[in-house]
């Protein structure tokens, strides 16, 4: 009779195991977040001849912050496809261990190659977004009618929108359901005018960040150049320059938990 009693027991605790690891499997499935980060495709730095794009420590340090927690990233431009990375952010003077890492990396590089297109993203499947930044959004991102759609509509959602560097570019054209700008009378960030003199470009871009946010109404700060600066102000978090990134990063991930 004990060695019955003990075979159904046995037995009972096996069903309420594998239910209790089915149900943390399940759960675990559930809670996993959904990032959307979306990147330029924009290549060409104004009319220098030279070559631009998206910032690679802005991109992956943020990446690897994210996805070694379990969250899930998609990857999106607007043309599809390649995104083109700014040369220069490959040179051996901005490698961090992130960097490396990408470089290392062919399974996230193949992503870099085969980004979603923008106007195919269903932006409700998400639960926060993400725009690492170069250069290269203050030409494409900065109009792009997908683009600001997905901002408006993240923003109506409450959900987080992190942008970095120059992404706060595409901000510039962003309404609130009330039809002011999106960032009017919100704490933001971005590159600084400073910054950009910094790297001479001041008179190549199409415009600077730091104006447009204070044009639009955005209560800008900043710290010192190239330090970490990052800004949160409700569901928006911006940060000044690439070594922001990380940490811009980190604050999103706070307020998916």
């Amino acid at each position: 009779m004990r060695k019955l009693m003990v075979l159904v027991f046995a037995i009972a605790f096996g069903s309420v195991s594998a239910q209790q690891t089915t149900n943390k499997k399940s759960e675990d499935k559930k809670e996993a977040k959904k990032v959307l980060f979306v990147l330029t495709s924009h290549s060409q730095l104004g009319d220098t001849g030279e070559k631009t794009g998206f910032w690679i420590e802005e991109f992956a340090s943020p990446y690897y912050k994210l996805s070694d927690k379990g969250v899930k990233i998609t990857i999106a431009t607007p043309k599809g496809g390649k995104a083109p990375i700014d040369p220069k952010s490959n040179s051996e003077d901005f490698q961090t261990e992130a960097t490396k890492r990408y470089n290392k990396d062919e399974k996230v590089q193949k992503l870099i190659a085969n980004t979603h297109k923008l106007e195919n993203i269903n932006a409700s499947e998400y639960d926060a977004v993400f725009y690492p930044g170069g250069h290269g959004p203050l030409w494409d991102l900065a109009e792009n009618k997908n683009s600001i759609a997905i901002i408006e509509n993240f923003n109506k959602a409450n959900k987080p929108i992190g942008l970095v560097c120059h992404a706060p570019a595409a901000l510039k054209n962003t309404k609130k359901e009330n039809g002011e700008p999106l960032v009017k009378g919100r704490r933001v960030t971005g590159f600084t005018n400073s910054e950009e003199k910094a790297v001479q470009l001041t008179d190549v871009v199409p415009f600077l960040v730091e104006d447009m946010l204070k044009e639009n109404g955005g209560i800008y700060s900043k710290g010192a150049d190239w330090q970490e600066y990052v800004l949160v102000d409700g569901n928006l978090i911006t940060g000044q320059n690439p070594a922001s990134s990380g940490e811009a990063a980190e604050k999103l991930y706070m307020m998916l938990k």
